[in-house]
């Protein structure tokens, strides 16, 4: 079963980069593995997929460990700061600082390692009260703010759509989201490169792809439903 819908997941990739006249490498599959059990992680493995997405730092970390060393993880939930510690030397990519606090919280542990944290920016495009990440219009004055610090590395921008039934109400979302990354790309701050878009999760990221996402996050689409009972 997972392997036919990673093959489906794959097909709609390349449909929608086709659709956008993009290349099929320009866009990362971060296959979303929270709540599921090592061994689907390890079939996912086996199917070629290398880079994996966790919600839980608990999680990742247990993962990490068990799992082969050659697999690229991505912090993609909400992170505390007294959780910031166990993650860092795990994680390729943090893809949800949202606040000063924990900017300066990776900042004093990536120091403390000697190593450089690849960070992306939350953005609450939507504005939803359920969801992290800053507004559109603080997103600007925040990079500034953190750009100075020297472990960490702005690599761009991430969103979570809200959950639609039709996917093209997401586009709007999508393309304000890349905008704003042009946006700054034009203001040529130091230390500063918004390459990455991370945005688009199973019900919409081909629209994200057709509005220029370079990382899609997608669970269910690979491994099914999840059991948020374990």
């Amino acid at each position: 079963m997972l392997a036919e819908q990673l093959q489906d997941v794959e097909a709609r990739i390349q449909a929608a980069c086709a659709r956008a006249g993009r290349r099929r490498e320009e866009v990362t599959l971060i296959a979303v593995s929270k709540t599921k059990p090592k061994e689907m992680i390890e079939e996912a493995y086996g199917l070629g997929i290398r880079t994996f997405g966790e919600n839980k730092v608990q999680e990742l970390t247990e993962k990490q460990e068990a799992l082969p060393k050659d697999i690229h993880w991505h912090m993609i939930g909400h992170l505390q700061t007294n959780k910031v510690k166990y993650i860092l030397d795990k994680t390729e990519l943090i893809h949800s600082v949202d606040s000063i606090k924990l900017a300066e919280t990776i900042e004093k542990e990536a120091a403390k390692r000697n190593l450089i944290s690849k960070i992306l920016i939350e953005v609450n495009v939507a504005e939803e009260e359920s969801k992290f990440g800053i507004k559109m219009e603080e997103v600007l004055p925040f990079i500034k703010k953190i750009s100075i610090f020297p472990h960490i590395r702005i690599c761009g921008l991430m969103t979570i759509a809200p959950f639609v039934e039709n996917p093209e109400e997401n586009r709007v979302i999508f393309a304000n989201l890349h905008k704003l990354s042009v946006d700054i790309t034009q203001k040529n701050i130091d230390n500063v490169k918004v390459n990455i878009l991370s945005m688009g999760m199973t019900n919409d990221y081909e629209v994200a792809i057709e509005e220029g996402a370079t990382m899609i996050r997608v669970g269910t689409g690979i491994f099914g439903k999840r059991d948020y009972k374990i």
